[in-house]
């Protein structure tokens, strides 16, 4: 993957993704020929990884993200899972077919420090129904500790999945 200062950020046309399945633009925004969602600069996290039913994001702490306790917000993790469950249910979803969170639930392990450094959020798919997918992650340290975890039902728009 390109380094953050390269990535390239936007809304993806219409044009970009006519076709694609959810799959496919999730490996076209890694590949850099779909832009990476905005919300992604202002939250220092990236898509790495996507499979079938899985999606992994790589975050990076610091300054920019505490709480006045002086502790990265739970926001951003609870929008790290989010994010991360969202996608890997977009990996399973057809071209023009979209989707939406319904709810999203986090647990939280440890405080996550601005000076922690990279961490990882994996997710996958627990249940796919025709409107109805379910999902959870897991947000882990640098070390490999667990940060965080939760889980999103997210509703399937636009046709069956």
């Amino acid at each position: 993957m390109a380094g953050e200062g390269e990535l390239r950020y936007g809304v993806a046309g219409a044009h970009e993704i006519a076709g694609l399945t959810g799959r496919q633009v999730l490996q076209g925004i890694i590949d850099g020929r779909v832009p990476h969602p905005p919300i992604c600069r202002s939250l220092s996290f990236w898509l790495t990884e996507v499979g079938d039913g899985s999606a992994v994001f790589e975050g990076e702490t610091g300054p920019h993200l505490l709480n006045p306790a002086g502790t990265v917000h739970g926001g951003w993790l609870l929008t790290l899972v989010d994010s991360a469950a969202g996608c890997a249910a977009h990996s399973l979803l057809p071209a023009g077919v979209g989707y939406t969170t319904v709810e999203t639930k986090g647990n939280f392990s440890r405080p996550i420090l601005a000076d922690g450094g990279r961490v990882r959020c994996e997710a996958k798919v627990v249940n796919q129904g025709r409107q109805i997918i379910t999902a959870e992650a897991w947000v882990k340290s640098a070390q490999g500790k667990l940060l965080g975890h939760g889980t999103s039902t997210l509703l399937v728009l636009g046709g069956a999945a």
